[in-house]
This record gives C-alpha cells, structure tokens and sequence, in this order.
C-alpha cells in the first residue's frame, strides 16, 4: 500500500468523481473495525462511491487514505488490484468451474501464500460462515444463499482492509436474507477492517451498520449512528426509510410550527425558526369526519393506497396540495372505514405524539 504510514487507522475518503454527466461529492470515515451504510434512493449516488473507493472509477479530486496509507490521491492512484479491498454484490459470481473451498482459496493462492496456508485459511472462513460442509459443492449446487456466504469468505480470505458490500443481500428471498443478514452480523462483529455497505434496505441498514451516511443527488445529506438518525430524521428519504412522517417549517408560537401540512402542535417546543416535526404513522388516527374531543392536530385527506401487512394496513394519503401523510391502522379499521384511494377521512395526531426539533 502507498503512501506514509503512521496516519490514522481505519478510513479516511473525500471521493470526487464524475459518472457520464452525474457528479459525487462524497466524504467518509470510519474507524477499524466499524461498518458504515451508505443508504439513498436510485441515482444518489451509493455504487458510484463505492467504485471510488475499490479503484474502478478514478477520483476528479480528493483522496482515499486506508490505515494511513494514501490508495488514490492528487499525486497517485493504486489500480484496483493493488488496493487490499474485498467486494461483494448482489450477484456473488463465483467462478462456476471451481468448487467453493477453490473459490475462497483463489485469492491467497493468487498472492502467493502456501499451499498449507490457504487450506487452513479456507477451512477457517469456511467455518466462520457455518458452511464448512460446502466445501467440495460447485456455484450450481448450492442455493444464492450459500453462494453469498462462500462470496463473502472469498472477499474476507485476503484480509482486505476495506471490504465493499453492494447490496449483498438484495438477490435473496426474505427467508434466506434474514438467515444470512444474521451469519453476515456475526462475521463483520469478528472483522478488524472498514466495511462499507451499500444498501436500500433498512434493516439492513439499521441491524449491521455502527454509523449510517445518507446520499442524494452525490451529496451527503444526513449522518450519524442509527439511534441519531432514527431520533431525528432531516430530510423526506431519510424519514421514510426510518418509518417517520416527516415535515419543515418554521416555529411560530411556543408550541406550534407552520409546516406545508398546516400548522402542527406539539408538546412545548419553543425554537425560533426552522423546525422539523416529525410523528410515527402509528400516531396517526382515522375518522371518516373531523374528531372532537382533546386539542390534537387534524387535517383533511384523501387516501392514495392502502397497503395490508397482516392484521395492520399503511394507508398513503395526501392533503390537497398533494403532501403526504402515512397512517398506521388495524386491518379492522381498512374495512370498517371503507378505506380505498379516493376516500376522504380526517387523520389526527396528539400533540404529545409529534417530535419537534431544530432544523
């Protein structure tokens, strides 16, 4: 690896780099040992970043320092080969003629350890991933989720210092994503290196990552552990991917702030300025006409989809500016209120449901 040694561990990266006409302007860091998730919708960025960071797309300016050691800078840049990265994508490719102990070993035998090494280092990332058993089977006798586990004991049997994680789990049924989402927890817990995943899912995100950074249109829009990013949400994508309604507006009374939805109370908050208030959908109450009783916040909506999970539903609706609510109601509720798009009701929301911080 280039560059000084003696810096600061771990990853350090200002990645700006240009796609066709699509720019990022990127910067990430992580400590050894840490995995950081990098969420954001189609077209934010996220697989640009992380090809950055692995050598397939060159930067325009910045820099990517591992462990103190500079890989892409404003001097140089180590081809993709030389950088100590281990990748993984949705599509594990595995080379189909080599057995799945010859697919792990393929990189330490390619760097030259011994023979006796990578049968040992085989054995253990095999082990480490519960697939031991799997060692003689081909790419086409084992399920996608075996094949994920081998494609990860192929990436981590050359001690990468940073491992690239591009929806890993995307390409597998729900059943087999939560069986491998928890093999994957526990071997990035053992793991001494940067990880970084790229990720639409929130579980994903929010169950293996230490820190979540938040992309749109190649920029960062919001970072922090999982617990900040839930607790407050600052922009529509972040806050839908942690299940919040979400809204800005300004503060104008002690406990009020004027959002695009109207005005919305909450419990004391007194800021001057710009606000967000944000509220859970299952805070949100349906009426089919305007609700009396305790001071609460209500608005009139028209549903836009209903969605069952179970024996609860996520009804969409809009105001009539088109601004979005989310409601989370009992199944019972879907039919007792004849919910279907186009069905007016009113949604309520306590003050003391409604989230209110500084924007």
């Amino acid at each position: 690896m280039a560059g000084t040694p003696g810096g600061p561990a771990g990853l350090d990266a200002h990645v700006v780099a240009t796609r066709g006409t699509f720019d990022v302007d990127v910067t990430l860091r992580a400590a050894p040992g840490e995995v950081l998730a990098v969420l954001g919708p189609n077209g934010s960025g996220k697989t640009t970043v992380l090809h950055a960071l692995a050598g397939l797309l060159p930067l325009r300016e910045g820099h990517v320092q591992v462990d103190g050691g500079t890989w892409a800078g404003a001097q140089h840049a180590l081809d993709p080969a030389s950088r100590r990265t281990g990748l993984l994508l949705a599509d594990h490719l595995l080379f189909p003629h080599l057995t799945a102990a010859g697919n792990v070993g393929f990189g330490p035998r390619a760097r030259g350890m011994p023979g006796t090494a990578v049968a040992e280092r085989v054995t253990a990332e095999l082990g480490a991933l519960g697939i031991a058993d799997l060692a003689d089977r081909r790419p086409a006798g084992l399920s996608h989720g075996q094949a994920q586990r081998v494609a990860l004991a192929r990436a981590l049997a050359t001690d990468p210092r940073l491992l690239l994680l591009d929806e890993p789990l995307a390409a597998l049924d729900p059943a087999t994503r939560t069986d491998v989402r928890v093999t994957l927890a526990h071997r990035l817990a053992a793991y001494d290196g940067v990880t970084v995943l790229v990720t639409h899912d929130p579980l994903d995100a929010l169950t293996l990552a230490d820190r979540l950074v938040f992309l749109e249109s190649g920029r960062v829009v919001q970072e922090g552990t999982p617990s900040e990013v839930v607790d407050r949400p600052r922009s529509r994508y972040v806050a839908q991917v942690v299940g919040l309604n979400l809204y800005a507006g300004n503060a104008t009374a002690v406990d009020t702030v004027l959002t695009a939805l109207g005005p919305v109370v909450t419990p004391g908050y007194a800021h001057d300025g710009g606000t967000w208030v944000a509220f859970a959908p299952s805070a949100v109450s349906l009426f089919p006409e305007r609700p009396e009783g305790s001071p609460r916040n209500t608005w009139p909506l028209t549903v836009a989809a209903v969605e069952l999970l179970g024996r609860l539903a996520r009804v969409r609706l809009v105001d009539g500016a088109g601004h979005p609510v989310v409601a989370e109601v009992t199944a019972a509720s879907v039919t007792a209120l004849r919910l279907h798009p186009g069905t007016t009701v009113w949604a309520a929301v306590k003050a003391s449901e409604v989230t209110a911080y500084p924007a």
